[in-house]
């Protein structure tokens, strides 16, 4: 078993192949979900139904002409993309995709949770500093309104990943995992937090109703206005890594472990992060864009509130287990 293991660490995950592939198919999954709530047909010629479109876009900006704007800093401008891409896949390391909770591996480590929350972060301070050094007015614009928007949903989606951490009193993910697979009744005490986590990944990963950044009506296409070829192909395929990482977190935290071996424990790993990919697009489908300020608000004003019930929740239920 230990053998399996470390043979699929080092093939299928973690991989940047992997990585690639599944986040290719993810945002297939997010536009065909997405189009067909709007009666459309979605991607539908490239591959079996469309599947091979993610691909086929990638392959085409990587070939188109790369052009850096005569008034941008050029070391910024080339270095975000491949920093963000870095960050991302970093952060994926992290995720717990089989379950393994009594085999301790490079990649699980007490506080894990933490610095997987800090990388997305960074990577979310990424698109802002490509806003600002792209010196384009609509893309500076689309920078601010990025971290802006970080001051609403961060601190919310912070204290809706500590509860379940609180009520199985670890840091580590492995772990959180492994205590809801035990006791998968308790999952109920952090229905709160994980619909705060779910709106809150929308808006960390600036989709509609948050895609306020890249207000397409209002400032061209914001934060990546400048950005052609390979560097917006990198970008296109960051935002996926991280629809990714944030959904694997969200399952792993919230959703239990991935019971049943390797096998199974990777099977349950796609399964639950595309069920939270399809949850993202149908508030995507049913939501329109709404502005900067009201994002901030309703972080403030539900989110936050709500975060705090479900700590208050966690923190009398783990009163009541002792």
């Amino acid at each position: 078993m230990a053998i399996l293991k470390d043979v699929l660490y080092l093939l299928v995950y973690p991989g940047i192949f992997f990585l690639m592939s599944y986040s290719m198919f993810v945002e297939w999954v997010d536009r065909k979900v997405y189009a067909r709530l709007q009666n459309r047909c979605g991607p539908l010629h490239t591959g079996y139904e469309g599947m091979l479109q993610p691909l086929a876009d990638f392959i085409k900006l990587m070939l188109k002409e790369d052009i850096i704007p005569e008034r941008a800093d050029r070391f910024m401008f080339a270095a975000l993309p491949v920093v963000g891409m870095a960050l991302v896949t970093t952060a994926s390391l992290l995720l717990p995709v089989w379950h393994f909770a009594s085999y301790p591996t490079f990649n699980s480590f007490q506080g894990d949770l933490v610095v997987i929350i800090y990388l997305l972060s960074m990577a979310t301070l990424i698109f802002f500093l490509a806003g600002w050094h792209s010196t384009n007015p609509f893309s500076t614009l689309g920078g601010v309104r990025v971290i802006t928007m970080l001051f609403g949903y961060e601190i919310p989606f912070l204290l809706a990943l500590l509860g379940p951490a609180i009520l199985a009193d670890s840091w580590r993910m492995t772990e959180i995992a492994a205590f809801y697979q035990a006791s998968p009744i308790l999952l109920l005490v952090n229905i709160i937090g994980f619909f705060v986590a779910l709106v809150s990944l929308q808006a960390k990963l600036e989709r509609t109703p948050f895609d306020i950044p890249h207000a397409e009506t209002e400032i061209v296409g914001g934060t990546f206005t400048e950005f052609s070829g390979k560097k917006y192909a990198f970008f296109r395929l960051m935002t996926s890594i991280e629809m990714i990482v944030g959904s694997g977190v969200i399952s792993a935290v919230f959703l239990g472990g991935f019971p049943g071996g390797i096998w199974m424990g990777f099977a349950w790993f796609i399964i639950k992060t595309t069920i939270i990919v399809i949850l993202l697009s149908l508030i995507r489908a049913l939501h329109s864009r709404i502005r900067v300020e009201q994002v901030v608000s309703f972080a403030w004003k539900y989110l936050m509130p709500l975060a705090v019930i479900q700590i208050l929740i966690v923190i009398i239920a783990k009163g009541l287990m002792n």
